[in-house]
């Protein structure tokens, strides 16, 4: 039995995103309609990802963003079953502008928005990068993060027991992919095949797989690939959201309990996520209960944070425990039965 225990504070307080004019006060203001029909779209969300600032158009389709700073942006517009567009402003004034999105069932691909990277268009992009959204996670039956996403094509999975899991993208694991969790590399699980992902699945909104070298962007590391775990998105100003969420599954009685808030006051914003999840060991066909093969984890995510037209600046807090049942033991060469 082997308790890991990582603490992480992530503080970069003086980390700014500033243009020349960043004293410059703008705003953009318009309406989000269905192309086809001219109705009002209710709920889209329209995202400027490099000033972490974001709203949703209201019950006429109509949205607001006020206390911006001055320069190009790219601004991301999405509503579930249309397509997603993405456009470059330049934002030097108060600008009205207004978006007509097309019905689709399957998601166009026309621009790609990394989460640590500038947008690129996906015909000139040398990497498959492939965008998982947290509808897909939540719908795949799996003990953690790194299980669900080895369901997607090209990325598998090397398990020690159910609890630990290791990425593993088109064959090269370990130091040659690389994982970033909200903008910041993390390197336990590169090492030991008892070190897994560190981090709370309840904090991540989505999940962005490139898949092939990725050396120039990230660093040698990134052989086969990285992994970029993305936090849910801001809240709109003036807002206050909840979720919380249950999983139990037979095999090895995992249970699972999590829950997670945000609040966006005159652009003040806090955030807190945190997970508990216990299991008794996984029985298969031929061995029954594997022993030792059962775990328990906690993880806590908090976070404040101030945006304003200058730019932004958040202050995170990580907890993770993990308490990993190690399966140890052989195989009888006659019978093929586990042996402790």
């Amino acid at each position: 039995m082997k308790t890991r225990i990582t603490v992480t504070i992530i503080f970069f307080f003086s980390t700014f995103f500033l243009t020349a004019t960043c004293f410059s006060q703008t705003s953009l203001k318009g309406k989000i309609v269905d192309s086809l029909t001219n109705q009002p779209l209710i709920g889209a969300i329209i995202f400027i990802s490099d000033i972490n600032a974001g709203t949703t158009s209201d019950s006429v389709g109509e949205y607001q963003l006020t206390n911006l700073p001055t320069g190009s942006f790219v601004v991301t517009v999405s509503y579930l079953g249309f397509i997603t567009r993405s456009q470059l402003l330049n934002l030097s004034k108060n600008e009205v502008i207004h978006f007509a999105l097309p019905e689709t069932i399957i998601e166009s691909k026309e621009a790609i928005v990394t989460g640590v990277s500038k947008a690129m268009e996906a015909q000139r992009s040398p990497l498959s990068i492939q965008l998982i959204g947290t509808a897909t996670l939540l719908q795949t039956t799996s003990t953690n993060i790194v299980d669900a996403l080895a369901h997607q094509a090209g990325i598998s999975q090397i398990t020690t027991g159910g609890s630990i899991s290791k990425p593993v993208i088109r064959g090269l694991g370990y130091n040659r992919v690389v994982i970033v969790n909200d903008g910041i590399r993390q390197e336990g699980q590169q090492w030991g095949d008892e070190h897994g992902l560190e981090l709370d699945e309840q904090s991540v909104g989505k999940v962005e797989v490139l898949k092939g070298p990725a050396s120039l962007s990230y660093g040698a590391d990134a052989m086969a690939g990285v992994i970029n775990f993305i936090d849910n998105p801001m809240v709109p100003n003036g807002t206050l959201q909840g979720k919380v969420n249950t999983n139990y599954q037979t095999n090895n009685g995992l249970s699972a309990f999590g829950a997670n808030a945000a609040m966006n006051k005159n652009h003040m914003i806090a955030s807190l996520a945190g997970s508990l999840k216990t299991a008794h060991s996984y029985q298969n066909k031929l061995d029954g209960y594997v022993f030792n093969s059962g775990f328990s984890e906690k993880s806590l995510k908090a976070g404040i944070g101030i945006n304003k037209k200058w730019g932004y600046s958040h202050l995170t807090y990580s907890f993770y425990e993990i308490q990993p049942g190690l399966v140890e033991g052989t195989r009888d060469s006659a019978t093929g039965k586990f042996t402790k």
